[in-house]
């Protein structure tokens, strides 16, 4: 194990600031939070789009979730960051920079919104920061973002952002509400020396 790795086994990530928003971590043991979360993963549209590993159907199984994101920081593996206004804290959505290899100096990122805040270019700036953030204080080289084939919105955050259209991966996650079936997925990608989006 690297410096690098004990580094952030010790520490966990830093909340960040900026583009009128404030990143920093969820906390399981408030009941707010953990409703924003069980609020998310129950909304139609985030259950087109996603498929998660462990179906969430109530505050326990949110506040579970969050839990296993918090093990995962202390780790180094993820940083899962709230969304939230600057100005008022209020909860806008979710970052989280996944998978990360030290070794490699990669990781995988994704996002969603509440219903509320959409339309208000929060996916957009929370990205920017949160990829500013892997791409140099993080020290890593190459980010990837995935989204099922189709999602526009995904998309065009995405290219807003730096991240590259790398092409179609077939078969490459879950179909909406299935773990028994696949759909192509969307990829792209931004390295470290990509320039800064404008």
């Amino acid at each position: 194990m690297t410096d690098v790795d004990d580094q952030h086994l010790i520490r966990p990530f830093a909340p960040l600031h900026g583009h009128g928003l404030r990143l920093c971590a969820w906390d399981a043991d408030s009941d707010t939070q953990a409703e924003d979360w069980l609020r998310a993963t129950l909304d139609p549209d985030f259950g087109r789009w996603n498929t998660p590993l462990n179906s969430i159907h109530d505050l326990d199984g949110a506040r579970a979730a969050i839990r296993r994101r918090a093990d995962q920081a202390v780790q180094g593996t993820s940083a899962s960051y709230r969304i939230t206004d600057e100005s008022s804290g209020t909860t806008l959505g979710h970052l989280g920079i996944n998978m990360i290899d030290h070794v490699f100096r990669t990781a995988r990122v994704g996002y969603w919104v509440l219903p509320e805040a959409r339309g208000h270019g929060v996916a957009t700036r929370a990205l920017r920061l949160g990829a500013h953030w892997a791409l140099t204080d993080l020290g890593l080289h190459r980010l990837e973002l995935g989204h099922a084939l189709g999602h526009e919105a995904s998309c065009r955050v995405a290219e807003r952002c730096g991240f590259r259209c790398e092409g179609t991966l077939r078969g490459a996650m879950f179909e909406a509400g299935r773990h028994d079936a696949f759909r192509d997925m969307h990829l792209h990608a931004r390295l470290a020396t990509d320039p800064e989006p404008s």
